[in-house]
């Protein structure tokens, strides 16, 4: 029995000598350890441990389970009681495995690499498309004051097409304003200058269509714009827009 404990040891030992890093105390069922989960295996443990042949360290494995390397008296037991060169057969067995692990680890990452260099070249020939069309389709920043003319003018182009004041969305797509917010500061100085009206939407707030583009006027909600004529208001088809008060007062 003392044969077979003692063997048991020297055994671990050998793992824990060609494992600097640490080897869990007790083999698990999907991690290897110094000793065998068997009753035997456990008492050999106990004992290498007690007799300071194996000591933890602050490492921990993947389980959180504790990592036991070789001490110094289990380097002089294992020296002392083991073949030299059984010992040294088994660092080498050791080493080629490693070595399998580290080239198996090395092709990975030289398929990682390649594929970085692809997406790279990828990127390279998608990106420029990707600018040009997005720089493209960006609306051009006008100055405040080419855009209140330009929405002046797209006034007058609706109104002579379309025969009734345009919906402020239908507007803003029109004018090409860089923002809703330069839009809107924009329909301010000209409705307080006097070269727009501002009509309120009158139905209900919750049935108002891209309320983004409203605009609040003194009490009212603007949804609707027209050019002041130099004749004076512009009078207005009562019937002309659905949710609209039939007044031509403007906001």
């Amino acid at each position: 029995m003392a044969d077979k404990l003692t063997q048991q040891i020297v055994d671990a030992l050998s793992r824990a000598a060609a494992d600097p890093s640490g080897v869990p105390l007790v083999a698990a069922k999907a991690e290897p350890g110094l000793f065998p989960a068997v009753p035997a295996g456990k008492t050999a443990a106990q004992k290498a441990v007690a007799d300071g042949l194996l000591k933890a360290t602050d490492a921990r494995a993947k389980a959180g389970r504790e990592l036991y390397t070789l001490t110094d008296s289990g380097w002089a037991f294992l020296l002392a009681a083991a073949n030299p060169k059984q010992v040294l057969e088994d660092f080498v067995r050791v080493l080629e495995a490693r070595q399998g692990e580290v080239n198996d680890l090395l092709a990975v990452a030289r398929r990682m690499a390649d594929s970085l260099v692809g997406l790279r070249e990828a990127v390279g020939r998608v990106l420029p498309k990707v600018v040009t069309n997005r720089v493209a389709s960006e609306p051009t920043s006008l100055s405040p004051t080419d855009l209140a003319d330009t929405l002046l003018t797209r006034l007058t182009d609706w109104a002579a097409t379309a025969g009734e004041d345009c919906p402020l969305p239908d507007l803003y797509r029109r004018a090409g304003a860089a923002s809703v917010g330069a839009f809107h500061d924009a329909l301010r100085r000209l409705h307080d200058s006097g070269a727009v009206y501002l009509h309120p939407w009158t139905g209900p707030l919750y049935a108002l269509p891209e309320p983004a583009f409203a605009l609040l006027v003194g009490h009212g909600v603007a949804y609707y714009a027209s050019a002041r004529e130099d004749s004076g208001v512009r009078i207005r088809d009562p019937g002309m827009t659905q949710n609209r008060a039939p007044s031509p007062a403007a906001v």
